[in-house]
């Protein structure tokens, strides 16, 4: 009976989502907020009469959905990316994240909701929607312009900054305060975490994966995958934090190997049907009394989204060096809250820190926010035009100047070279501390919890704490070791470049020697006062400590070399798996750019918007996606003309496009077609 139960469940809820689903596509809504609805229908606040016996059942295929939806985020999330997502973005997601988390909080506390309430909803409204504006620019046909790759580097540092949320709104709900030190403390925990799942992932599931591909078996591999997806969310789960995590991290690993497109396609139909599980199980909790009884809340922080979410993420993205009109399309584009803020919900109800009401507030404003996504990226052309016709024009001039400064800061530089092996280094000797702190963290919870085949020791002992300690430290050798040939190659690097002889005079060599001894010492003395600060809960007693110090510094001397080929060989193994990706990306992206770019000329009219205008100004890719790959003029070819080059009546441009990109500039132009190129 409870094997009929359960198939009937699923059935009402599948049939129901389908049927909603279709409705909603045809009238152009996303689906997310059909399945919403569906859930709503055979929930038990809508009908007369119950339609699913046992919600139990739903929700737990509706955690499936959230670590299958987690997942494929991870698998859209790129390491990769992080180098290329730049200043504008870092700047529009921290303003954002930090704007929009305050407001929350403040709304929340206004309406007289508890603290715990007012901490997750600012957590819900901080987070835009990565499922809904892919599909929205999908549908928009605007995935390739400018601001959508900005968009897309911002929702990657939302997703970092969201897991980070997540992991420190447990620790906020298990504890019920809030401190720096528990705040410090949580998120120590999470880089060694993330930093050792990362490097350890990298290190041994792309090699897994392409063996397992080498069968050519579908069948094979989609169960690898979702072994590794299951497997790790379990991990994530006993370590303390939630599947969700688990779940993230992998896909973001499995993300970097070269079978990605092919894990894509085989993962999508499972993920599909368990998430669409997901959001009908949200429907479920709706009441929609409960939304009449807070229209208030629901049209107050919808508002705070939409308003909050275009004014800080488009002055981050000017402020780093985004022109006005790229800017706008950036806000405009991530005003809205979707599966992530769920996904906070969801932990707050679980973990039973939330009041009934949230949740279902939290989808609401969801909801309205992504019905207006569409709406708000056509306007975004029209809002820019209206504001700079509203500016002063020496307000507009100056806003241009700002642009270019910001844009051509950097650029070249005597020392550039040395600015960028410093930044490489630095997070080089970064990662080395993260995973020396990983394998710490690692041994004090060993020695706490020590397994049987430690014996008879018992948590506290001070045998099991002294091999443990030992133990940490031969590991983390080869990282300190590592560390330390980085610090004396910073120490040259910083004495030739910070000084001259112009400063120094007779004494440069003599600064220059001590600046070389002095910072890989310092650096040295640093990192060994952390480990024994990290270690305080490992350290042996002192006559113990002194003799142990001499065993692992006599295996440092010994087995040196050793050590550096073992940390050389699995940074090799890193940056292999990168360059391998890279290499399938650049194909796949190289094979799409020659079947779909074209090639059209046209010609400037007299009277259309471009003559005597320049390039920059135009700002023709960013508004239509075409590129001006060349021009003619009066007989005289100029390939890849640069930004300030005038457009004269008359000329010749040849542009590169898809079809749609190209018909979008004619318009923009004004311009007839010319025939080929």
């Amino acid at each position: 009976m409870h094997a009929v139960a359960f198939l009937q469940d699923l059935a009402v809820v599948l049939i129901v989502a389908g049927i909603v689903t279709v409705v909603f596509r045809r009238l152009r809504q996303p689906v997310v907020l059909g399945y919403i609805m569906a859930g709503m229908i055979v929930g038990p606040h809508t009908p007369p009469y119950a339609l699913i016996r046992n919600e139990e059942t739903i929700n737990t295929l509706a955690e499936l959905g959230v670590i299958l939806l987690m997942f494929a985020l991870g698998l859209e999330f790129s390491l990769r990316k992080l180098r290329t997502v730049g200043a504008p973005a870092l700047l529009a997601a921290l303003m954002e994240i930090v704007l929009l988390f305050w407001l929350g909080y403040e709304v929340g506390r206004y309406f007289g909701w508890a603290t715990m309430d007012s901490i997750f909803l600012g957590a819900m409204l901080s987070m835009s929607s990565t499922t809904v504006i892919i599909k929205v620019l999908g549908e928009l046909d605007r995935m390739k312009e400018g601001f959508a790759h900005l968009v897309f580097g911002i929702l990657i540092i939302e997703d970092i900054l969201g897991i980070a949320m997540i992991a420190l709104l447990s620790g906020i709900a298990m504890t019920g305060t809030v401190s720096l030190g528990d705040v410090g403390l949580t998120l120590g925990k999470l880089s060694a975490f993330l930093a050792v799942a990362l490097i350890g992932g990298l290190l041994a599931v792309p090699r897994l994966i392409s063996y397992v591909a080498r069968f050519r078996s579908n069948e094979m591999l989609v169960v690898t995958v979702l072994g590794l997806c299951f497997g790790f969310s379990l991990l994530a789960a006993k370590l303390g934090y939630s599947v969700a995590l688990g779940a993230f991290i992998i896909g973001a690993v499995i993300a970097e190997t070269r079978e990605i497109h092919r894990i894509e396609g085989l993962v999508e139909p499972i993920r599909d049907m368990f998430s669409a599980v997901f959001f009908v199980a949200i429907g479920l909790l709706i009441d929609p009394r409960m939304l009449v009884e807070h229209w208030q809340p629901i049209l107050v922080l919808t508002l705070a989204v939409v308003v909050g979410k275009i004014f800080t993420c488009t002055l981050g993205a000017f402020l780093g060096g985004k022109d006005l009109r790229t800017s706008l399309h950036v806000g405009m584009s991530l005003a809205q809250i979707g599966e992530f803020s769920f996904i906070i919900a969801s932990l707050g109800v679980t973990l039973k820190v939330t009041s009934s009401f949230l949740y279902p507030v939290a989808v609401a404003v969801s909801a309205v926010t992504t019905l207006l996504t569409p709406y708000l990226i056509r306007a975004a052309d029209r809002t820019a035009a209206a504001v700079e016709r509203g500016l002063p024009p020496n307000a507009v001039r100056l806003l241009r100047i700002y642009t270019e400064w910001i844009g051509a800061k950097g650029e070249g530089g005597a020392h550039a070279f040395a600015r960028t092996l410093m930044w490489k280094w630095g997070a080089q000797m970064a990662l080395n501390t993260v995973l020396t702190a990983a394998i710490f963290i690692g041994g004090a919870y060993l020695a706490a919890h020590p397994p049987g085949w430690l014996g008879a020791g018992r948590p506290g002992e001070p045998w099991v704490k002294t091999l443990v300690w030992l133990v940490a430290a031969v590991v983390s050798l080869p990282f300190f070791i590592a560390t330390a040939r980085k610090l004396q190659a910073l120490g040259l690097l910083l004495a030739e470049t910070k000084v001259t002889e112009e400063r120094a005079g007779e004494r440069t060599r003599s600064i220059r020697a001590v600046i070389a001894a002095m910072v890989p010492i310092a650096g040295s003395v640093a990192l060994g006062l952390f480990i024994l600060v990290l270690s305080s809960a490992l350290l042996p007693p002192l006559n113990v400590l002194g003799g142990l110090l001499v065993v692992v510094g006599l295996v440092a001397w010994m087995l040196s070399r050793s050590f550096h080929r073992v940390y050389t060989s699995a940074q090799a193994a890193l940056i292999e798996t990168f360059q391998q990706h890279a290499h399938a990306a650049a194909a796949t992206e190289e094979r799409s750019l020659l079947d779909e770019a074209n090639l059209a000329v046209v010609v400037v009219p007299e009277q259309g918007v471009a003559a005597g205008r320049m390039i920059r100004e135009l700002a023709l890719r960013t508004t239509t996606g075409a590129s001006i790959v060349a021009l003619e003029r009066a007989g005289r070819r100029q390939i890849n003309p640069g930004p300030d080059e005038e457009i004269l009546a008359g000329d010749r441009l040849l542009l590169l496009g898809t079809a749609e990109h190209l018909a979008a500039a004619r318009k923009a132009l004004g311009a007839t077609g010319a025939g080929g190129p």
